[in-house]
């Protein structure tokens, strides 16, 4: 088994080996010009995101700028946005649902490096895979780290440290993050703590990402 497969595999495995070290430079070169286009250039930004990534569904937006190593194995889901300094390890899949909000400065991931010094130093690491659900929002400058799941209808607030599975539909903060509460329909009808919507329009539906 080569270096590459192993590392698909969530073996430990050496990352200039067999081609990955290519595949890395050929990947920065495409982030490089999709941070670099400009922002009135909204077609070419689609086209070379879904060049990037390895799959991706309808209505999906990422500020500039993005970072990650491979782009293949990252998947999100209908309606994806991201705000600004994206940074995925993406040596284990990333895969995200549909409606999946992120804020600004959030870093996922799979990738690690044994604990002791003297098998770290060999210089394999490994890629463990995160999961999304749908309807997750993940607050601004929070770490995901290898192997977590985040169950549907998630919220992590901003700052946290994600070190364990979270399950759906609940508020989850801290470092390490844990969960804070459940989310429940008396969360609907406010739009910040304890401030209700003054409009109605906000049960209508999903924002398209596209109109942005």
């Amino acid at each position: 088994m080569n270096q590459k497969k192993r590392m698909l595999a969530g073996m430990p495995y050496k990352a200039w080996l067999d081609g990955l070290t290519e595949e890395r430079n050929e990947n920065k070169m495409r982030i490089y010009r999709y941070n670099q286009l400009s922002p009135e250039q909204k077609e070419e930004q689609e086209q070379l995101i879904r060049e990037i990534l390895g799959k991706c569904g309808e209505s999906i937006h990422i500020e500039q700028p993005f970072h990650c190593d491979y782009g293949y194995n990252i998947e999100v889901g209908n309606n994806f946005y991201s705000n600004y300094n994206l940074t995925i390890l993406d040596v284990g899949k990333v895969a995200m649902g549909e409606n999946v909000m992120i804020a600004p400065n959030v870093s996922i991931y799979t990738a690690g490096h044994p604990i002791h010094p003297d098998s770290r130093n060999s210089g394999y690491e490994y890629g463990i895979g995160v999961t999304i659900g749908n309807n997750v929002w993940i607050g601004g400058s929070v770490v995901i780290n290898p192997g977590v799941s985040i169950g549907d209808n998630a919220v992590i607030g901003a700052g946290s440290v994600v070190t364990k599975n979270i399950p759906a539909n609940v508020i989850a903060v801290g470092n390490p993050c844990k969960v804070l509460r459940s989310i429940t329909e008396e969360d609907r009808k406010y739009y910040y703590k304890d401030r209700e919507f003054d409009v109605t329009d906000y049960k209508d539906g999903v924002l398209n990402m596209n109109d942005l």
